[in-house]
């Protein structure tokens, strides 16, 4: 591991915006200000126009204009790219996300402390307190297709089904080895980057995370940690656009082309573990 006395930062963070106003990214921004490490903001902006330069660079962020969209695993690796020397530690955050007091602080003394850690989430909260299910198995095609196209009124026959790709039988105060964690907020040690690659490019949108994050579980420990945690606005946007539901579904293809429909074996040994793990 590298120590953090050869950067000038600790920790640089990135995040992808997309026709985004200032007051969308203050809450986040103001969070990071908070942070009692060095840090250093990127922003990937894949809007047409650079209105969003001048508020960056005044709160002493770096902007990078793609001058379009170029999805978003393609415009984090732009940031993480520029980012390689400047940090040994790196996180990829959404914009609707809030990082409460302390959790990098804590999170990279963990890293610090369990160097073979490549990947770690924190708990993820919604406003009002209560835990998002983001910790998942890896995905079948059933997973995915029933999640989002079973009708309400037939959800429940497949609930237990889905609670289980939600691992919502887990203990989610309880920390957890995954093959799957969110894209809205990974912290990666740069080292890991350069053993496992960035972003696949080939997803435009959604599942980029979660190829992402097999891949470092391949060679290293992905950790949910909920002894520290963020608050994450989420809003699930494939179910409310049909641009969204399209970009969702070609993701799809590709991750299961690329890793396996109904033949993975990997998954098959991985999602195993995970369900039979005794969580400390």
């Amino acid at each position: 591991m590298l120590l953090s006395h050869q950067f000038p930062y600790q920790l640089t963070i990135s995040l992808v915006v997309y026709h985004s106003k200032p007051d969308d990214l203050l809450p986040l921004i103001n969070s990071i200000k908070q942070i009692n490490v060095p840090v250093k903001l990127i922003v990937s902006d894949n809007s047409e126009t650079n209105q969003l330069q001048l508020f960056v660079e005044q709160n002493n962020g770096h902007y990078i204009f793609n001058n379009a969209n170029l999805g978003y695993g393609k415009a984090h690796n732009k940031a993480i790219q520029f980012a390689q020397n400047l940090a040994p530690y790196h996180l990829v955050v959404n914009p609707d996300v809030v990082i409460n007091k302390d959790c990098i602080e804590n999170a990279i003394a963990y890293l610090n402390q369990n160097p073979n850690t490549g990947l770690l989430m924190p708990k993820v909260l919604y406003p009002d307190g209560q835990i998002q299910h983001l910790c998942k198995l890896l995905p079948t095609p059933f997973d995915l297709i029933f999640r989002r196209f079973v009708p309400k009124s037939l959800a429940q026959l497949f609930k237990n089904k889905l609670d289980q790709y939600e691992l919502k039988n887990k203990d989610y105060l309880k920390p957890m080895h995954l093959s799957n964690l969110s894209g809205c907020f990974m912290l990666i040690p740069q080292q890991v980057f350069k053993q496992v690659g960035l972003f696949d490019e080939n997803f435009f949108m959604y599942l980029e995370d979660t190829d992402l994050s097999r891949r470092i579980s391949n060679e290293f420990d992905a950790i949910y940690l909920p002894s520290v945690s963020i608050i994450h606005n989420y809003e699930k946007g494939s179910y409310k656009s049909k641009k969204l539901l399209l970009y969702h579904v070609k993701s799809a293809i590709y991750y299961f082309g690329k890793w396996g429909w109904f033949f993975d074996k990997d998954r098959l040994v991985k999602n195993k573990k995970v369900l039979y793990q005794t969580q400390v």
